[in-house]
């Protein structure tokens, strides 16, 4: 017989066989427990009834009204038909509208009994109206009551006769149910105590039918501890396993060819930044474990140099190193710079990607194999089965939400020994999101740039700026630049008034007839989008017309001029790796937003922000902020292997902070939850600590990880 929570949801009072269909199709509700953790997504306060003279300005939350019906009328004829009754306080007037189920409504409700209505105001030609309110009865016995939750209801449910309030009395039931007084705690009762947390029965109640709001924020606390918990612990777990089981290379020397290249090649002094991050990864390849590091920088911080002495630390110990990017440009340009580097020493570096010819491909795989090459650079030819290493030593990924976890495995996998992992990217990552997108990786952080590099000069303008935007472009033409022109999309849509490539380009054409113009966008062949780029990269185009393709995989030092077109469209954290396409030279650079000028005021004070800082750690916290996690670019090829249902990584950085804390305690007070064979890391100065728990409460951690991340992706399985 299944728990309690187990149990089918048509067996629940008021569901049934047809409603749990729609339930599970829609919103995924199977049993008890899928129910019992479907919270509102917002709470509204029902404990007074307002009335219409109260009502003022337009933007007003849900709210009730006691009051009675004194006509109704039908309007329009078959599927335009609407129901329109005329509501009253006692005072003033207001017009009720239904747009479906008319017939049923009209037959359930009369005038001149007493209702209480309950919906959204909205103000029409000085006039409130509701559209599709709630409506009941008005019990005198029953006053007005506290905190109700809103529910999600698919316009589908909505057809089948589900409201919020269905779904109310259908948790209602649950907890009325007898059987709900056998759910137990999912939390050790250490943990509760030491946190300070409401029992998960209490918690469960408030979430649906709070007492007050103190109650409410109690309840939301101990659910999203909860949740961030295990997230934490399912994560750590993984990296603490993967730190014990998987060996790596030692390098114990820093040998002739990386001083021969820091003494006698390096072309500028490195930053205080790029110096503390090659002594990180320096002290992860002596431990005898595989590092597995997350670099992050800005464009132009210097990533790529410090990739290029940690592979020499690779080849002074005998090993290769392999740097794979995600496009064939970018590629090509980090072989190009690579040899520049590399030739001086003795080091000999290959370029593998799809384009490369047979018989040059069998003459690497062959080098490669034997040991003769020492650093190869390519795409994702690079993790086919075919390339053999004879000893790789140091995977380099730049762009890491370019390829995903599965690409990434599959470069562990070219040794019996796998090698060091060293994932690179632009996109910065806010502190929160980091430590759960990558929470397997340690991450190395490049905050500074190179000297005599200046700060990208950032301006929000208009189309009433046009006619400047265009002398600024000009005169950088003049001074032999180029300049990069982006667009959102490729072909007109006249409902979001966007303007297109193709007027983009025609545009530019004519206004700059005397300077060759490419254009770039996703739906050309690759070997047309290859050739325009090149143009671009070896100066015979002066201008590209694109669209957000280049924000990967251009580096131009000579462009000095980005415009955006319709930069409300794009999020900040986008805004800011596509600005990153310019400044790479020691020249003055701007980056042009051009907005609407009727755009909203919150959309202008987002923009803002650009103009305000370069640090891009900054704007990837604001960009979280407004636009979420999961809409974070990158984060949906991550691997992410959770769902949250409450936490939010955006606001709720604090309790993360605390449970990845408790987590951490618990796995190093008892390995048990390990894999068999597994050892906690060592302790560092500051960690917290080990919290032993009782062999009941461990089983229910382990129990809960098992449940919560059944369906996740194996992380362990990858390694």
């Amino acid at each position: 017989m299944p728990g309690f929570l187990d149990t089918d949801i048509k067996f629940l009072k008021g569901v049934g066989a047809t409603r749990a269909k729609t339930l599970a199709s829609e919103l995924e509700i199977a049993t008890f427990r899928d129910l019992l953790f479907n919270f509102p997504f917002r709470h509204i306060d029902r404990s007074r009834f307002y009335t219409i003279g109260e009502l003022s300005g337009d933007d007003l939350p849900a709210l009730q009204i006691k009051g009675r019906f004194i006509s109704f009328s039908k309007e329009g004829e078959g599927a335009k038909q609407r129901l329109s009754g005329i509501f009253s306080d006692g005072r003033k007037l207001m017009e009720c509208v239904w747009f479906s189920k008319i017939q049923y409504i009209a037959g359930s409700l009369k005038t001149g009994v007493d209702y209480v209505i309950f919906g959204k105001p909205n103000l029409f030609r000085n006039a409130y109206s509701m559209v599709h309110p709630e409506v009941e009865a008005y019990d005198p016995s029953k006053p007005p009551t506290g905190f109700r939750g809103v529910y999600s209801v698919t316009e589908t449910m909505r057809k089948k006769g589900f409201t919020t309030r269905l779904m109310q009395n259908l948790v209602s039931n649950l907890f009325a149910n007898t059987g709900y007084a056998t759910v137990e705690e999912t939390l050790p009762e250490e943990i509760v105590r030491w946190c300070s947390l409401m029992p998960l029965r209490d918690a469960l109640r408030q979430m649906h039918f709070p007492d007050n709001a103190h109650a409410l924020r109690k309840a939301t606390e101990r659910m999203k501890f909860e949740e961030l918990f295990y997230v934490e612990a399912h994560i750590l777990r993984f990296s603490m396993e993967r730190g014990s089981r998987i060996p790596g290379y030692v390098f114990r020397t820093i040998g002739e060819k990386f001083n021969g290249f820091y003494f006698n090649v390096l072309p500028f002094e490195l930053t205080g930044a790029q110096k503390r991050v090659l002594k990180e990864i320096r002290a992860d390849m002596k431990t005898g474990r595989q590092m597995n590091r997350l670099l992050q920088g800005d464009v132009g911080s210097g990533k790529t140099m410090v990739a290029f002495m940690s592979m020499l630390m690779a080849v002074d110990n005998g090993c290769q190193g392999a740097l794979m990017a995600p496009t064939e440009i970018l590629a090509t340009q980090h072989y190009e710079t690579l040899c520049g580097w590399a030739a001086p020493i003795g080091v000999r570096v290959e370029l593998l990607t799809g384009s490369t010819r047979a018989a040059k491909r069998k003459e690497i795989h062959a080098a490669l194999e034997s040991g003769d090459i020492d650093i190869i650079v390519g795409t994702h030819a690079l993790i086919e089965d075919t390339v053999v290493f004879r000893r790789l030593g140091l995977a380099v990924i730049d762009e890491q939400h370019r390829f995903g976890v599965a690409q990434r495995a599959r470069m562990w996998r070219k040794n019996s020994v796998a090698p060091h992992v060293l994932v690179m990217t632009a996109t910065p990552i806010p502190r929160t999101l980091a430590m759960t997108v990558y929470g397997d990786l340690e991450v190395s952080v490049i905050d500074e740039l190179p000297p005599g590099r200046k700060p990208v000069t950032t301006l929000l303008r208009y189309d009433t700026n046009r006619h400047e935007v265009d002398r600024l472009i000009g005169s950088q033409l003049r001074e032999g630049r180029q300049v990069y022109i982006v667009y959102p999309l490729i072909e007109e849509n006249e409902k979001l008034e966007l303007k297109s490539l193709e007027e983009g380009y025609k545009r530019t054409c004519e206004t700059f007839p005397s300077y060759r113009v490419c254009f770039v966008h996703g739906r050309m062949k690759p070997a047309e989008k290859d050739h325009q780029m090149d143009l671009f990269v070896r100066g015979e185009a002066r201008i590209m017309v694109a669209t957000t393709v280049i924000e990967v995989g251009v580096n131009v030092p000579n462009a000095s001029v980005m415009v955006i077109e319709n930069a409300e469209r794009f999020g900040l954290s986008q805004l800011h790796q596509l600005r990153g396409r310019v400044g790479r030279g020691a020249d003055q650079s701007y980056c042009i937003l051009m907005g609407k000028v009727k755009a909203a005021a919150e959309t202008k004070k987002r923009l803002s922000i650009m103009t305000e800082t370069t640090d891009g750690f900054l704007i990837s916290e604001a960009d979280m902020k407004i636009r979420g996690p999961g809409d974070m670019e990158g984060t949906q090829q991550s691997g992410l292997a959770f769902n949250l249902r409450v936490a939010d990584l955006a606001r709720d950085g604090q309790i993360l902070s605390k449970a990845r804390e408790v987590a951490l305690s618990v796995l190093r007070g008892n390995p048990g939850l390990l894999a068999p064979g597994c050892t906690a890391t060592e302790a560092s100065p500051g960690d917290p600590s080990p919290i032993p728990l009782t062999a009941r409460s461990a089983a229910i951690v382990a129990s809960e990880l098992k449940v919560r991340f059944a369906r996740s992706e194996d992380w362990s399985r990858i390694s």
